[in-house]
């Protein structure tokens, strides 16, 4: 069902400041750089030794935009999948409490929550570029 702890999001102010301190400070490398509209993009960065979980550099005020009942002062966990149907049936057969899938361009997705009420993000990614990391 989930097969890896893919990406943590850090919600910041400026997604090109981000990049800079992670880049150029903390030696990681920008592992994916994506437009995802005229405002947004999506940056993944992780260390330059290595190719396991990456941070997402998410803009706060359009996640805030996007969905107000996220918490942007608190980084957001994404797990990875290849099947969102099976993981989200599989799920909700178990009493997870689960929300909508939702079917973007880059990846499809739903939020659950466990028994304390902490949001994860389950998401299959439909890009092999996504799934590999080699987008730039």
């Amino acid at each position: 069902m989930i097969h890896t702890i893919s990406k943590i999001t850090l919600y910041v102010n400026n997604q090109e400041e981000a990049k800079a301190f992670w880049t150029e400070k903390a030696g990681f490398e920008v592992r994916a750089e994506e437009q995802m509209g005229p405002d947004m993009k999506w940056i993944e960065v992780g260390p330059a030794q290595g190719d396991g979980t990456v941070f997402v550099l998410y803009d706060k005020k359009l996640m805030e935009a996007q969905n107000p009942k996220v918490n942007v002062g608190h980084p957001s966990v994404m797990m990875s999948t290849d099947n969102i149907e099976e993981a989200y049936k599989e799920l909700l057969e178990k009493g997870v409490s689960v929300g909508e899938i939702k079917r973007m361009p880059y990846g499809n997705m739903f939020q659950f929550e466990d028994m304390d009420g902490n949001q994860f993000l389950l998401r299959e990614d439909t890009m092999s570029g996504w799934r590999t990391g080699i987008i730039s």
